[in-house]
């Protein structure tokens, strides 16, 4: 079976889906569509913008979101998902991708994702930082003991997991991380908490947009990042979207269950190899491509 996965936040370059807009009639328009949705030319900042201006929230998320999307849409009949699943912000491009979504309102509810994350991320001093070379179980005991907010945020493969929540508690967890016998245990350059309580005002701010949007049966299961199984109802769908900010990213078990569930190939489609490569350390034996 076909399985296409979307990357998240962090897979942007600059001159990220220049060729598409320069080679396809048909992203072009998208791309001209997203620039009126938006309100500003995010073209220009895909195409020559430095990274810094890349890193913008406002930017990246709708920037990913964009190049995944439209890069699946020019794949034109050889685009048949049999499964689709996303990370964190690679779960909008993959519900656009199976019919869930329209372009539109993807953009639409990922632009008001970034901004009310971007809002939450200045509430209060947060991070994030990945842990290496520990087993999961033992993430979540150190974490669990640590005073503060610090939780396990997403699951990337086997002996590589990014904890999240208050600056302070953080980085005590990850000294506790390296007492525990991590190999690794490092801060990370993002804004804030992702999948994290620290997120709380941006979920119930994002529920508002998502209870408001239509969502129409998919032409395939979604693997979700809250419940790393196979969704196909709507209103399923919706309660995970919206629980997603604030929950952990299943990346790992959500590989898993597709493999079990007959995933023969997994084809990445946006900007990087991300997730091709979480995939080859979750299951050697996992077939995968790069769109």
């Amino acid at each position: 079976m076909k399985a296409y996965v979307f990357p998240g936040q962090g897979a942007q370059y600059t001159g990220m889906g220049k060729d598409l807009y320069e080679n396809s009639p048909l992203a072009k328009e998208l791309f001209e569509k997203a620039n009126e949705i938006l309100g500003f030319r995010i073209t220009d900042i895909m195409f020559e913008g430095t990274a810094e201006e890349l890193k913008e929230t406002k930017v990246t998320q709708p920037a990913v979101f964009l190049h995944s999307v439209i890069l699946a849409k020019t794949l034109g009949e050889d685009f048949k998902p049999e499964m689709v699943a996303g990370h964190s912000l690679g779960e909008f491009s993959a519900l656009v991708a199976n019919g869930t979504l329209s372009f539109e309102d993807g953009l639409r509810l990922v632009s008001q994702r970034a901004l009310a994350m971007q809002k939450a991320c200045e509430i209060k001093p947060s991070t994030m930082a990945a842990v290496l070379g520990l087993a999961d179980n033992i993430v979540e005991e150190v974490c669990a003991s640590i005073d503060g907010i610090v939780v396990a945020a997403n699951y990337n493969c086997p002996g590589q997991l990014v904890i999240s929540g208050e600056t302070s508690a953080v980085e005590k967890a990850c000294e506790a991380m390296k007492a525990a016998g991590a190999k690794r245990a490092l801060l990370l350059p993002v804004g804030g908490a992702f999948h994290s309580p620290m997120m709380e005002p941006a979920r119930e701010e994002l529920a508002a947009a998502i209870e408001a949007t239509t969502f129409s049966t998919p032409i395939c299961p979604v693997y979700q990042n809250v419940t790393a199984s196979a969704v196909s109802e709507p209103t399923q769908i919706k309660k995970n979207l919206i629980i997603q900010l604030t929950a952990p990213v299943k990346w790992t078990q959500s590989v898993q269950q597709m493999i079990k569930d007959g995933a023969t190939l997994f084809t990445e489609v946006g900007p990087g190899k991300v997730l091709t490569g979480l995939i080859g350390k979750i299951d050697r034996e996992a077939v995968t491509a790069n769109a």
